[in-house]
């Protein structure tokens, strides 16, 4: 498959299989994929986790075992479990809360046939919306390998845990630092292009509410009606969330924030139409100038338009504003103690609602 096996794979077949988990791994299309899946353990900032695929395929595995199929000539006879048990089942597992259905339905198949063919038939069958495991792919040399499969799974969940703890487990250190500058250092080495997006997201949206609530600004309907007010910045949701195109909302004032990638500006776009062109600021993972990044969004703006001149000044009004890595640091830089102590706090807080961390 061109990908090596990853080490924690090899190291639980090893337990089964001694002396010949490498043969086994090649024998086996389900551990193979599972190995392609497994790319979010090393932190790949463009890796997405997978849980819909895994978790889809995890629930048929425990339901399957639960069920006293393992070794069950009687498994051929059965037309498979419910969805709602498989589905609900997913979402009680680690980051699984959010998971829509699309796994179970087609996606893993889709993917699966596209890495294996259909020689052996569907990984998971379907049939009068019931689903189960094609038992082509639970056996090896006829052996059910099904207690394996489940515990590559669980393995791999388990190494993502301890790796969405790791920030933590830093960011507790980094609250009995003594020294402001210390703290605010190792804040700023966080922060550059290799961080993982969600994790960006969450950066961005500490520092810049921490920075804007330092603004005051006076509201109200006439000279004699005005009130003071500090700018709230707020999070509309997680970071892949559905939202319409908009990250954060800053109040008073209705400003929206969508945090994004350099490269793909046709996505910038898409969320402009999404929000019928309000201005949007653009908060970008990256070190390049906000300058070079705001001449790039407007000639693309020009191409988009296709020399319609009302369309080219909707779009380009609707960028208000780019901040990238270099605006987020400064910001950092101006903040005082007890600003990046909330900062720090606030990083916290969010990692764990991100990542169902209790």
């Amino acid at each position: 498959m061109g990908k090596q096996p990853e080490k924690y794979i090899l190291d639980i077949i090893e337990k089964y299989f001694p002396g010949k988990s490498l043969e086994i791994y090649n024998k086996s299309n389900l551990i193979q994929y599972f190995n392609l899946k497994s790319n979010a353990i090393h932190g790949n900032t463009k890796t997405r986790r997978s849980y819909a695929n895994w978790y889809a395929v995890y629930s048929l595995l425990h339901f399957y075992k639960e069920k006293g199929f393992i070794n069950n000539p009687e498994y051929n006879q059965f037309k498979g479990f419910k969805f709602t048990e498989l589905f609900n089942f997913t979402r009680t597992l680690y980051g699984g809360d959010k998971l829509q259905n699309h796994a179970l339905n087609n996606r893993v198949n889709g993917e699966f046939r596209n890495h294996f063919g259909s020689e052996q038939g569907r990984l998971i069958l379907i049939d009068d919306k019931k689903y189960r495991l094609n038992p082509n792919y639970l056996y090896i040399d006829g052996e059910d390998l099904t207690e394996m499969f489940i515990e590559i799974v669980e393995e791999y969940i388990n190494l993502l845990i301890e790796k969405d703890k790791e920030l933590l487990y830093l960011l507790e250190d980094l609250k009995k630092l003594q020294n402001p500058q210390l703290k605010k250092n190792s804040l700023l080495n966080l922060i550059n292009e290799d961080t993982e997006a969600r994790i960006f997201e969450i950066f961005s949206y500490s520092i810049l509410s921490n920075y804007y609530k330092r603004t005051k600004i006076f509201i109200g309907n006439s000279e004699d009606d005005l009130k003071e007010e500090y700018l709230q910045l707020y999070k509309t949701g997680r970071t892949n969330a559905n939202d319409g195109g908009i990250d954060f909302v800053m109040k008073p004032g209705g400003r929206f924030f969508q945090v994004t990638e350099v490269g793909d500006y046709d996505k910038y776009f898409l969320d402009i139409d999404k929000v019928l062109r309000y201005p949007i600021t653009f908060v970008v993972k990256t070190d390049t100038s906000k300058n070079i990044i705001l001449k790039d969004l407007v000639d693309y703006a020009v191409t988009k338009s296709e020399g319609n001149e009302i369309i080219k000044k909707r779009y380009i009004d609707a960028i208000e504003e780019v901040i990238t890595i270099n605006e987020l640091k400064k910001y950092l830089n101006l903040l005082n103690d007890e600003e990046i102590n909330q900062i720090i706090s606030d990083i916290e807080l969010y990692y764990k609602l991100e990542f169902n961390i209790p």
